[in-house]
């Protein structure tokens, strides 16, 4: 897919408070503070991490796959295939990012 890693930099750094590091596995990490947020590797794969239950009912409803390398973890990898999944992908980044401010949210009050 050409210019998935730009089209998804582009709209994850739209919501505000997203720095952009570099992955220790190669590719680009989304960071809210401290936290990671997911990485993208080129054109082709997203990982993201969810909350175990949060994860399981990605893989369940086949919005997402168990990570490529960790598939017991709360981690997903999504392969970008087609110019709706990075849509889908843009989408799986809002949920962990969503889920991210929360609990940022309410660890300072």
């Amino acid at each position: 897919m050409r210019n998935a890693k730009k089209r998804i930099i582009e709209a994850v750094t739209s919501w505000g408070a997203i720095t952009l590091t570099p992955h220790r596995f190669g590719g680009t990490a989304f960071m809210l503070g401290k936290r990671e947020l997911g990485h993208v590797h080129g054109d082709r794969l997203i990982d993201i991490p969810f909350p175990k239950p949060v994860r399981d009912e990605l893989v369940r409803s086949g919005q997402a796959e168990p990570h490529h390398i960790l598939p017991n973890s709360g981690w997903i990898s999504f392969f970008l295939r087609t110019e709706a999944d990075i849509d889908h992908a843009i989408k799986l980044m809002r949920t962990s990012f969503e889920l991210a401010a929360t609990r940022e949210k309410g660890a300072r009050e």
